[in-house]
C-alpha cells in the first residue's frame, strides 16, 4: 500500500483503534460468537478502556498502528508470551485488527511484519498467537505468514457459547 506507515500508537489513536477493533470483532466473528454480544460492543467504552490503561505497565507491551494520510487503518499489539499468569521470553501477538473495509489490502501484513521485526530485534526466539478455531480467514492469514498450529487449544466461551482458540507459533530468525 502506497504511503502506509506503521508506527507506535499514541493516546490520540485510542478512539480510531477502538472503532477498528470493535468493527473488526463484529465483522470477523459474525457467526462465531453470539450476535447479541457482538451488537452490544461499544467503541466508546473500548476507547475509554485503552485511554485509562495507556502508558501503564512496564513497557513490555507494544501497540502499533498503521496509518495512511493521517487515517488509522489498523492496529496490532504484542508483548511477552503469557503462560497463565507467567510471562516467558517468547513473544506473543495479542491482537491485530484492520478496518474491515480494507481487508486484503496489505495493512495486516504490514502490521504483522513490523511486530515480527521488532520481536526479532528484541531477541525473542519465537512468536505465539491465539486465534478462534473457526476463524478460517485469520488462520489462513497467519499460515501464509509462516505460522503453524502447534496443537495447543484453549476453551473460550462467550455468553455461554463455546468458541475455542488454537495456538499458532512461528520461529523467529536469530
Amino acid at each position: 500500500m502506497t504511503g502506509l506507515r506503521v508506527r507506535e500508537m499514541t493516546i490520540a489513536d485510542c478512539g480510531p483503534v477502538a472503532e477498528i477493533r470493535i468493527r473488526g470483532w463484529q465483522t470477523a466473528y459474525r457467526g462465531l460468537m453470539p450476535q447479541p454480544f457482538l451488537d452490544a460492543l461499544s467503541a466508546a467504552e473500548d476507547a475509554e478502556h485503552h485511554r485509562a490503561r495507556f502508558g501503564q505497565g512496564d513497557g513490555s507491551v507494544l501497540n502499533l498502528v498503521a496509518e495512511q494520510g493521517g487515517e488509522i487503518l489498523g492496529w496490532a499489539c504484542h508483548g511477552l508470551y503469557r503462560d497463565g499468569e507467567l510471562r516467558t521470553e517468547d513473544a506473543e501477538l495479542y491482537a491485530i485488527y484492520v478496518d474491515p473495509d480494507r481487508f486484503g489490502s496489505g495493512i495486516g501484513h504490514a502490521l504483522l511484519q513490523e511486530s515480527l521485526r521488532r520481536c526479532t530485534t528484541a531477541g525473542h526466539q519465537r512468536m505465539y498467537l491465539w486465534v478462534l478455531k473457526g476463524n478460517a480467514p485469520a488462520r489462513g492469514f497467519y499460515e501464509r505468514a509462516g505460522f503453524h498450529a502447534d496443537g495447543a487449544e484453549e476453551p473460550f466461551e462467550v455468553d455461554g457459547v463455546p468458541v475455542p482458540e488454537v495456538r499458532y507459533a512461528r520461529e523467529l530468525p536469530g
